[in-house]
C-alpha cells in the first residue's frame, strides 16, 4: 500500500528512444529523474497485493490560492457525479492570483435530460468536491460538451 511515481525497470518494444531534435530534452524528462528507470511521468498507487492504480499525471498541477492541486484528483471526484461522463480539469490566469481558476470540461451522460442543466450541476459538483477535497478546489467555472478532445491513442 504505497503511492509513487510510476517507473518501468526494462524497455520495451516499440519504447520511445528520443525526442527528435531534442535528445537531451527526452534524457531530461524520462531518464534522469530515476536513474535506472523509465519514468512515465504517471503517478500509481500499489496495494498489498500487488495490483497498480494509475492515480494521475504528476506534472498537471494546479497553484490555487497558495494550494498545489492535482488536475486527476479533482477529475476523480468530479467523475463519481451521476450526469458526468468523463472530465477535464484545467488551470487558467487569474488578474491577481496568477493562476487562480479552474475551469472543468465535462461531457454528461444525460444531455437531453432537464435535470442536467450546467447551473445545478456546477453547484452539485462545487459541493461535492468542497466536501471530498476543500472549498478551494471547486472549479470557478463548469463548460458542458458533448466530447472532449482526444489524442489519437485515446
Amino acid at each position: 500500500n504505497i503511492s509513487g511515481a510510476l517507473c518501468i525497470s526494462q524497455a520495451w518494444p516499440g519504447m520511445a528512444r528520443t525526442i527528435y531534435n531534442d535528445h537531451k530534452r527526452f534524457l531530461e524528462t524520462y531518464l534522469t529523474l530515476y536513474p535506472g528507470f523509465f519514468f512515465t511521468g504517471d503517478g500509481a498507487y500499489r496495494t498489498s497485493e500487488g495490483y497498480y492504480q494509475l492515480t494521475g499525471r504528476l506534472d498537471d498541477i494546479i497553484n490555487i490560492s497558495g494550494h498545489r492541486l492535482g488536475t486527476a484528483e479533482v477529475e476523480d471526484v468530479v467523475n463519481h457525479h451521476a450526469a458526468v461522463a468523463e472530465s477535464a480539469v484545467i488551470g487558467y490566469p487569474h488578474e491577481i492570483k496568477g493562476e487562480g481558476k479552474m475551469l472543468a470540461f465535462l461531457p454528461l451522460k444525460c444531455l437531453s435530460q432537464s435535470y442536467c442543466t450546467a447551473e445545478t450541476l456546477a453547484a452539485e459538483l462545487r459541493e461535492l468536491i468542497s466536501k471530498k477535497i476543500a472549498k478551494y478546489a471547486a472549479p470557478e467555472y463548469v463548460q458542458v460538451t458533448h466530447r472532449l478532445p482526444k489524442t489519437r491513442s485515446g
